[in-house]
């Protein structure tokens, strides 16, 4: 979903239309403190995307698209939702200034539609790659910690008969701990799973 944040109505349709030509979901908010309630009650329902990215206009009536940013950098957000701020001449130091905090890109008004959408798709892309990752993480969470003991066994290429002997276990125990990570990973084989933790 590409988020779309400036107060032009002309720039927020003409940049819909743009996203929907690529293929892509778009949003528009007409400022910055309508874009951070639909985020957040987004999120309170459990409805997080995978796959975001914000076009964040740097000057808005209200709440401007720096205070958005920095909400975003407090909220742990910007891994999972990229920016690509949108500036108007003069404004550039203050967007590099975003760029050494974690915004994505900047572009300067007028910019080329084409170069803006191919930096849309790599945010994006950035974006599934982050939600994936956090994902992983939080089903390792889920593993006791004999489970990541046979786990890190597993991935080291061992045999059920050789993480049993190293852990002083039965087999069959090995086996039923091997089945509870596959099932918590959601993964079939090990070689899925060396692949997802790689």
């Amino acid at each position: 979903m590409l988020h779309i944040v400036d107060d032009e109505d002309v720039i927020r349709d003409a940049l819909e239309w743009l996203a929907q030509s690529r293929g892509l979901a778009a949003r528009g908010y007409a400022g910055g403190q309508a874009f951070l309630d639909a985020l957040g009650s987004q999120r309170d329902a459990g409805g997080a995307q995978s796959g975001e990215c914000v076009l964040l206009d740097v000057r808005m009536p209200g709440m401007n698209g720096i205070a958005v940013f920095d909400q975003l950098v407090a909220r742990g957000l910007l891994a999972r939702l990229p920016v690509i701020f949108l500036t108007g001449h003069g404004e550039v130091p203050m967007a590099v200034d975003s760029l050494k905090r974690g915004a994505f890109d900047f572009f300067e008004k007028p910019f080329n539609d084409n170069q803006l959408m191919d930096r849309v798709e790599e945010a994006l892309a950035k974006s599934r790659q982050a939600a994936a990752s956090s994902a992983v993480h939080e089903r390792l969470a889920t593993l006791s910690a004999r489970e990541r003991e046979v786990l890190d066994l597993i991935l080291a290429g061992n045999m059920n008969k050789v993480v049993a002997d190293k852990l002083g276990i039965s087999m069959r125990t090995v086996e039923v701990h091997r089945a509870h990570i596959f099932d918590k990973m959601q993964v079939k084989t090990a070689v899925e799973l060396a692949g997802l933790l790689k």
